[in-house]
């Protein structure tokens, strides 16, 4: 990591205290999940999705070969096989979606739901979420008969969260993990938004969500490669009609890049290029690409921290299209044109995040600065963790202009800690971090008086 001179200045100055555990050392766990990621079982997964011809979210139900019925139950027996013999618990997650402005008659919605449970008492209610959508279009939103492959929009993604999901359910995690394919992403992220309502009307945990979608092709229009990097997109201030008090703390503060989903941002970047060398991941500071949204912003505008993964530059003559020869290019969502080792390598990204987040502590709660007075020091307080196997805490700082952390200073299993630097320069967080080494995501101080 560089450091700015500020920052290395404040590092000497800070009076040294418990040893911090190694943050950087691999954990060989994490390591051999990456490993095990297969571009060969996620292009037979992609080529068996595309045989079902459509998979739009009104297609035949009843047929054992065609149809999104056909794909559903594939999809449900396949992660059934793979996880036999593990926690892996798989479920349909099913409702009737009315009529609407792209849903012509009373359809049945159901997503594909595998879950991993959580091995610590004190981190399994805490859950992350990784989704990738399994129906497909074509130009026609409406026609759910004719063919619409959706090789990369989006089998690229569900096939990248079942390779995930069989994988990981062979490891033991602290928090829960729950794998995902949803429906009815093209008729309005309706299979997401039912699953994300029903998990904040039960109040669960969930810690932070991934959508994979479009994660398929390293070739742009142009036909130019880029296999080195993959966009991650993090909204900063959530789309309120009112602000709540959460948000006008960060406004008041400048905290407008310290959003719940722009740490988590941070923390799947840093574990990503981690475990994944020699590939970016490229933090784009927006909900979604103009014009598009994905199954993320359900979790969004219902609180939870949320992401979507979407390859660099996008090829539009390979989505939502029907399949045709024109000027001698042939058009559509079709499986050749897939990377089928770009998207092994989003998936080892997806996955050493997801690892690390759940082995990692819970995001530090109740982290507050202290402002009852003028002073040049900062003082921070939070709540004390409950994970047995918690080493203590670390503060982070950067820059008023920087995007990611530049210092960092581990300062034992205490729960204040006061900063020689003056909180009005810099932006601080406060991560959590176990006996191995894992760190949580940084969570940001809100005023205390």
């Amino acid at each position: 990591m560089q450091i700015k001179p500020l920052a290395l200045a404040l590092l000497i100055a800070v009076p040294a205290t418990a040893a911090e555990p190694d943050t950087k050392r691999h954990q060989a766990q994490i390591d051999q999940i990456v490993k095990e990621i297969s571009p060969v079982r996620i292009e037979a997964t992609i080529r068996k999705l595309v045989g079902f011809r459509t998979r739009h979210t009104m297609s035949d139900t009843v047929s054992e070969t065609e149809g999104i019925g056909a794909a559903r139950r594939w999809i449900k027996a396949e992660l059934e096989r793979c996880g036999a013999g593990t926690a892996l618990k798989v479920e349909f997650d099913s409702h009737i979606a009315p009529v609407s402005a792209r849903i012509s008659r009373p359809t049945e919605i159901v997503n594909v739901v595998a879950t991993l449970p959580g091995t610590q008492a004190a981190s399994v209610e805490r859950m992350y979420v990784v989704s990738g959508h399994y129906d497909s279009r074509n130009t026609d939103v409406m026609d759910a008969s004719g063919d619409a492959p959706g090789a990369n929009d989006d089998a690229s993604g569900t096939a990248a969260v079942m390779e995930m999901a069989c994988v990981m359910a062979r490891y033991k995690f602290d928090a829960t993990l729950v794998f995902m394919t949803v429906a009815a992403e093209e008729q309005g992220l309706l299979g997401a938004a039912h699953w994300a309502e029903q998990a904040r009307q039960k109040n669960l945990n969930i810690a932070g969500m991934f959508t994979n979608d479009i994660i398929g092709s390293s070739r742009d229009e142009h036909g130019k490669k880029d296999d080195t990097q993959v966009r991650l997109f993090a909204e900063g201030l959530p789309v309120q009609k009112e602000n709540s008090d959460a948000v006008r703390t960060l406004i008041q503060t400048g905290g407008e890049n310290d959003s719940l989903s722009r740490q988590l941002a941070r923390a799947v970047k840093e574990a990503g290029e981690r475990y994944v060398p020699k590939f970016k991941v490229n933090v784009i500071q927006r909900r979604d690409r103009y014009l598009r949204g994905g199954d993320h912003m359900p979790f969004l505008e219902r609180g939870y921290a949320a992401l979507r993964f979407t390859e660099p530059a996008e090829d539009f003559n390979h989505q939502h299209q029907n399949i045709r020869t024109e000027n001698g290019v042939l058009i559509g969502d079709l499986p050749q044109y897939n990377d089928y080792n770009y998207i092994a390598r989003v998936a080892r990204v997806n996955a050493a995040a997801l690892s690390s987040l759940a082995l990692a502590p819970a995001a530090p709660q109740k982290v507050q600065v202290r402002t009852a007075k003028l002073q040049n020091d900062t003082e921070l307080v939070w709540q004390a963790n409950s994970e047995p196997d918690l080493a203590g805490y670390r503060i982070v700082w950067r820059d008023t202009t920087a995007a990611d952390w530049q210092g960092s200073k581990f300062v034992g299993n205490v729960t204040e800690f006061t900063m020689p630097q003056s909180k009005d320069n810099v932006y601080f967080g406060v991560q959590a971090i176990d006996k191995d080494g894992n760190v949580s995501p940084a969570s940001y101080p809100t005023p205390l008086r």
